[in-house]
């Protein structure tokens, strides 16, 4: 799913007392542990996909908006879900921005269908088997989600999941993503290509934004 310049780091989530830089700490201080555990899963995966790429670990702490703060020169999007953790890094020469979303190859749930999912988006779906809708929701869903990420720390503007119409390609494994919202330096009609896998039970899109 990634050029050889994006490095990838794996870690567990549910692992305890994993070593943080003192700014990572201070920065979680008051949240539960599970979100300890987390955020901790998250930037040791992060450092591992640094040493991919041959840059040092460096430490990686909350910005005003809770967005990580990657190091000079770096760039970056970490996920995780309930078992698994996943950080991918780049050198910000060779790539503008990533974004990465993982989540279990379940069902979407139906209270979130319509927030989710568009007209358009809908309208795709009910042209698929009616037993893998649910799942192909959940693409969706995936797909908007590394999107945002991806677009996020160049645009710094906030929308919910109506700001993006996806058009998976399931066999080719890509998808496209339209903004339906202008968030400069991205416009309405504008889009974001990425990438869909789906394996060992969850669902991994990725998206990355070329120089």
């Amino acid at each position: 799913m990634f050029r050889d310049t994006v490095g990838i780091g794996v870690t567990d989530p549910t692992v305890p007392d994993r070593d943080l830089f003192p700014e990572e700490a201070h920065a979680i201080r008051s949240a539960v542990e599970k979100r300890k555990r987390e955020f901790a899963a998250g930037r040791v995966a992060a450092r591992a996909a640094m040493e991919r790429i041959g840059a040092e670990p460096h430490p990686i702490p909350m910005a005003d908006d809770r967005s990580p703060h990657w190091p000079v020169g770096l760039i970056g999007s970490i996920t995780h879900c309930d078992d698994m953790c996943l950080a991918a890094v780049a050198q910000s020469t060779n790539v503008r921005a990533i974004g990465i979303d993982i989540e279990p190859n379940t069902p979407l749930d139906d209270d979130l269908l319509v927030t989710v999912c568009q007209t358009e988006e809908r309208d795709w779906l009910s042209r698929q088997p009616a037993g893998q809708r649910g799942k192909l929701a959940k693409v969706i869903f995936s797909a908007k989600e590394s999107a945002y990420k991806a677009q996020y720390p160049l645009s710094k503007t906030l929308f919910g999941y109506e700001g993006l119409s996806v058009t998976p390609n399931l066999s080719a494994g890509r998808f496209t993503a339209r903004f339906r919202v202008d968030a400069p330096p991205f416009r309405t009609g504008g889009e974001i290509t990425g990438s869909i896998a789906l394996t060992n039970g969850y669902i991994l899109t990725s998206a990355i934004i070329p120089l």
